[in-house]
């Protein structure tokens, strides 16, 4: 007897950009077609729509198969609407010239659509430093909003139910640890130059949290600093002008003075192919053998040349 074969159904391009709640929410029905202009962006969105690759595979698949995930909105007014979910699928859809789009129009309060439009965004696969940190910290805030009792003191509202602390929560939620959280929404108190760089992958994550720790002036110090030795801070150094900046004697010359320190991970490394001089070493030596009798070689070459230095001199 021959094997059943069983049909495989590949998800669409569109299906690949959106999560599973949106998926689920568009078979719920209450789908209306609303036009692209009269849909508004989310204030203070923190996720970029990017014309890359991928938009331009989805605004092909649009073009060919229209929207298959409806947007999800929330009423903004007369004939408006609210983007809550779907900014790359609006941007899309009118790359590919389409003048509306299917929606889901649901009745939300701004922290709803906050921790929705945060979660929705969330499930993309590549999410920038700055984005995550944004993202983070606007739920976080709309979370303790949530939290908020009239019975309680004003002390008390970060908190949740049970005493617990909505940032912890929203870690658990996450599914990241506390720490994380916290040093990621540190990334928004940095200036946007520094946050780009963060963003670039030049600076690296523990050092700009410590960085964010300073004042915007003093930040506008470091950014100079950086421009001029070309080299973003290590966490050594991003940790002493926190220090100094906490104690009040950080200037814009101490940051050029501590920006001018070696840093380990910048000083040059000159590597050479093993193979090259795998004839003088034996299979068994190790790397710290030959590196000592590559230096002795290299002392004896330059006795042997100040010897003759002398010699042709005399």
């Amino acid at each position: 007897m021959g094997r059943k074969k069983v049909p495989i159904t590949l998800p669409g391009v569109d299906d690949l950009f959106t999560s599973q709640g949106e998926r689920d929410g568009s078979a719920m029905g209450g789908v209306s077609d609303i036009p692209l202009a009269a849909i508004d962006p989310f204030p203070g969105h923190p996720f970029q729509v990017r014309d890359d690759e991928e938009m331009e595979r989805l605004a092909e698949s649009i073009a060919e198969n229209g929207v298959l995930v409806p947007l999800t909105v929330r009423a903004a007014g007369p004939d408006r609407y609210e983007l809550v979910s779907g900014h790359r699928r609006k941007h899309a859809a009118e790359l590919a010239g389409l003048e509306s789009a299917p929606c889901i129009v649901r009745a939300m309060t701004d922290d709803e659509a906050v921790i929705a439009m945060v979660d929705s965004n969330l499930q993309r696969e590549t999410i920038l430093p700055s984005e995550r940190a944004f993202a983070y910290s606007m739920r976080l805030e709309a979370m303790k909003h949530q939290g908020r009792r009239t019975d309680l003191t004003s002390a008390q509202v970060a908190q949740k139910s049970g005493g617990r602390w909505s940032r912890d929560i929203l870690a658990e939620e996450l599914g990241v640890s506390k720490d994380k959280v916290q040093r990621f929404i540190r990334l928004t108190f940095l200036s946007p130059e520094l946050l780009a760089l963060v963003d670039e992958g030049r600076m690296k994550m523990l050092p700009a949290v410590e960085v964010s720790y300073l004042s915007q002036e003093e930040q506008g110090w470091l950014l100079d600093a950086i421009g001029a030795q070309a080299a973003t801070p290590s966490h050594a150094q991003a940790i002493k002008m926190k220090r100094y900046s906490k104690e009040g004697s950080l200037t814009s010359a101490l940051v050029r003075s501590i920006m001018e320190e070696e840093k380990p991970n910048q000083v040059e490394q000159f590597k050479m192919p093993r193979k090259s001089i795998a004839r003088f070493f034996k299979p068994s030596a190790t790397r710290d053998e030959i590196e000592s009798r590559i230096v002795r070689a290299l002392e004896l070459l330059e006795q042997a040349e100040a010897r003759r230095g002398r010699q042709g001199g005399a």
